[in-house]
């Protein structure tokens, strides 16, 4: 078993000072256009600073068609450069290791936001478009050209999002995808644009540029059995560096009533690794969890809430005695942390992470 402050080597580029990650979080701190902000970059920075072995971004995206959220880091086009160049020497000139998460929302997508949203089928939920055969070819185009553009920018890598019901998500579910062409129907079929995404980022960046994948197993229509079976065929092909699973809870069982009486993650730390390394995301939020969960056969955690609530949380989990701050934390602690205002709102809107300020006697 690791500890959770050995080294990890990956198949490409850079090695992980440490077995932490920070997972990328949506924090709503760009500017409109997409580019890089002040409050973003020292969010981020001192994410590396205190000690994570990779920081990730939150999820950047790869069509301005894709945007998720407001805030939203872009990478879509070359005025993102100068930002994203600028973020990755600062996660470099503190000591981590960089990534970018390349997203697309799908039909996830806010209309305010992106006027039509695109799905792999005609969506009448949410009233998202189906993509042509060309649009999908151009899809997976974007995404190996975003990582083009973080290679140049700097970054030792991307994560490719395949998780959460955004569009690769939706390319995966049965539920959703209805194609009849190649990128639907089968298993194979379904997981064929991630597949591209990999081989064309592969064939384009260069030898030492790392990728990752994430993915999750449950919700938006995913079935537990076929994600195991795109997560193996990902692992045997043994192109990507690390799996990033996103379990929502670590620690939690299948939905799915058949595949119940052993944990979740168990499902993916028994697969065939080869050189790929496998994390695992959810509610991990003490040091005593994390290594439980290397304990239980992940190579890496990612963490998330807890790297909000502690911009140093990997430093201070070497002392045996440290306890993460109980919920819900004042907005001046968040504000300490390096969140800037946008940030604090959005996390404000979580039930009880934030506290509510004392009502004031008249």
């Amino acid at each position: 078993m690791a500890d959770l402050f050995d080294p990890m080597t990956l198949a490409h580029g850079p090695a992980m000072k440490n077995r932490f990650m920070l997972a990328p979080l949506t924090n709503l701190q760009s500017h409109a256009d997409g580019t890089l902000s002040d409050d973003e970059f020292t969010w981020l920075t001192k994410r590396a600073e205190g000690g994570f072995g990779l920081t990730m971004t939150c999820a950047a995206h790869i069509q301005a068609v894709g945007q998720g959220f407001p805030g939203q880091l872009g990478i879509f086009g070359d005025q993102h450069l100068e930002g994203l160049t600028r973020l990755a020497a600062g996660i470099k000139a503190r000591g981590s290791v960089s990534s970018v998460q390349l997203h697309h929302a799908g039909n996830r997508s806010p209309k305010d936001l992106v006027g039509q949203p695109v799905c792999p089928s005609d969506d009448l939920e949410t009233g998202a478009r189906g993509l042509s055969l060309s649009e999908v070819e151009q899809l997976v185009e974007d995404f190996v050209a975003g990582a083009v553009r973080a290679e140049k920018a700097g970054f030792d890598g991307v994560e490719i999002h395949g998780a959460h019901g955004y569009i690769l998500a939706q390319f995966l579910s049965p539920e959703i995808n209805r194609r009849t062409d190649r990128y639907g129907g089968s298993v194979a079929n379904r997981m064929r644009i991630i597949v591209e995404i990999i081989d064309g980022i592969r064939q384009r960046c260069g030898t030492n540029f790392q990728l990752g994948l994430r993915l999750s197993p449950e919700r938006f229509g995913l079935q537990l059995m076929e994600i195991v079976e795109v997560a193996q065929a990902i692992l045997d092909d043994d192109r990507i560096d690390y799996l990033d699973m996103s379990l929502w809870d670590s620690f939690k069982e299948p939905v799915e009533e058949a595949y119940r009486g052993r944990s979740l993650m168990s499902y993916f730390t028994e697969l065939r690794r080869n050189h790929v390394r496998l994390g695992v995301a959810g509610k991990i939020t003490t040091p005593a969890q994390a290594r439980q969960l290397l304990e239980y056969g992940a190579d890496f955690v990612l963490i998330g809430r807890a790297a909000i609530l502690h911009h140093d949380f990997p430093n201070l989990s070497r002392n045996a005695a440290f306890t993460p701050v109980a919920l819900p934390v004042s907005r001046e602690h968040l504000v300490n942390e390096g969140l800037g205002p946008a940030f604090v709102d959005y996390m404000a809107t979580w039930p009880g992470f934030v506290a509510k300020p004392e009502a004031v006697e008249a």
